[in-house]
């Protein structure tokens, strides 16, 4: 997707984006409808439209063909879905979540497969390209959904990875793209934005999951990480240096366990995936990994229901305090340890009932996530189209649009 540099250009880009986004907020609509809604000249729209038109990317809803005469409805313009796609993907610590929309924002499909944590950012990718394809039919994985996959009129991807997006180490270079922002224009030739893969599960949530049309919503996942983000206002909230959402580094145990952020007792020494099983086993428990620790749960084991009322009263302490700062109207669980279920929400709803002010107590609601692995794929596209009211005034983020698409021939 070449993009626009001057301010003539950046104007024309924003009247086609103005059209296709009435296109997909109301269906098919006729020029005169469109004229109405869009406050463009007729001049300047008819230009747009027949852009779009000989691009591909709006096509007619009625056959240009079809006899004229009195009573002829008029024709119509839609969106073409086959016009191009825009990709999603996740990078989370110890697996690779795809998927892909079509100009039409109709999923085309996802794919997800694990991954060893240290497995090298080459090797990666080339996880990525083999589930974007597998999104095709040509390609290996677990993907669902079909048709080719055509990287057109949105020819973008959306990148969530892990940690801190925004801001690095002073001795670093703060110009320096991320190696998947690298390595994926390479092997793809087409923009890539990022972000930290929580806060854009955050954003999937908040336009279609749990949390869809609320204004304020703090979601939080319990995964190999411990981390969120933040909708205030009815915007995504990112933070000065990016620094939004690392809900896991509070401090809820002073003192406590050495935390990889170089802090100690953060909840995330508590309420990640490690610290829980590991906590588990040290109480008698078997369990190598999330399902086993969801069928001691379902079985009754003692321990570890006795240790997930005690993560859960942590993390309900936590939220509490978050929401007194904050003001949720919607709090959303996710992340793989939300599947031991009520075991741990409900402790998490007693001690966010006990310490949240009592006028707010009634007023927050407590979900559980709803988009599964793939929330960060999908809050990537929504970052890529920008369109969404949650991205009004939250910043692109980085990308690599300003350097030259290399040529095929040199890749």
């Amino acid at each position: 997707m070449s993009q626009p540099r001057g301010p003539l250009s950046q104007l024309r880009r924003g009247h086609e984006e103005l059209v296709l986004g009435l296109l997909r907020k109301h269906g098919p609509l006729s020029r005169g409808e469109l004229g109405k809604r869009c406050g463009l000249s007729r001049t300047t729209l008819y230009d747009i439209l027949a852009e779009l038109v000989t691009s591909g990317a709006v096509v007619t809803a009625t056959s240009q063909d079809a006899p004229r005469g009195r009573g002829r409805p008029a024709e119509t313009l839609t969106l073409n879905p086959d016009a191009g796609q825009a990709i999603g993907i996740d990078f989370a610590r110890r697996a690779l979540h795809v998927a892909a929309v079509n100009l039409a924002h109709e999923v085309v499909g996802s794919a997800s497969e694990p991954h060893d944590a240290d497995l090298p950012w080459e090797q990666r990718v080339e996880l990525a390209a083999r589930l974007v394809g597998s999104l095709t039919g040509t390609g290996g994985g677990t993907g669902t959904g079909g048709g080719a996959l055509r990287l057109g009129a949105l020819d973008a991807i959306g990148v969530g990875v892990v940690g801190v997006v925004g801001s690095q180490a002073a001795e670093e270079d703060e110009s320096a793209p991320h190696p998947a922002q690298v390595l994926l224009r390479e092997r793809f030739g087409v923009p890539v934005l990022l972000d930290n893969n929580t806060r854009l599960a955050a954003l999937g949530e908040a336009i279609w999951g749990a949390a869809a049309g609320g204004q304020d919503v703090l979601y939080l996942r319990l995964s190999h990480g411990v981390g969120g983000g933040l909708v205030v206002g009815g915007s995504l909230h990112r933070g000065a240096y990016g620094l939004s959402g690392e809900f896991g580094h509070i401090t809820v145990e002073p003192g406590g366990a050495p935390c990889d952020c170089g802090g100690t007792g953060c909840l995330e020494t508590v309420a990640s995936i490690r610290a829980v099983l590991d906590a588990f086993r040290a109480a008698g428990g078997r369990a190598a990994d999330v399902p086993e620790l969801v069928k001691a749960v379902r079985a009754g084991d003692r321990a570890a229901l006795t240790l997930l009322d005690g993560v859960g009263a942590r993390i309900g302490e936590v939220l509490a305090a978050l929401c007194n700062a904050i003001g949720p109207s919607v709090i959303v669980i996710g992340g793989e340890l939300a599947e031991t279920g009520g075991a741990l929400v409900e402790p998490i709803e007693r001690a966010l009932h006990d310490h949240v002010m009592p006028v707010s107590r009634h007023r927050v609601s407590l979900r559980r996530a709803t988009l599964g692995e793939v929330a960060g794929a999908l809050g990537g596209i929504a970052l890529v189209l920008h369109e969404s009211p949650l991205l009004s005034r939250y910043p692109a983020g980085p990308d690599l649009a300003e350097d030259p698409i290399p040529d095929k021939e040199s890749r």
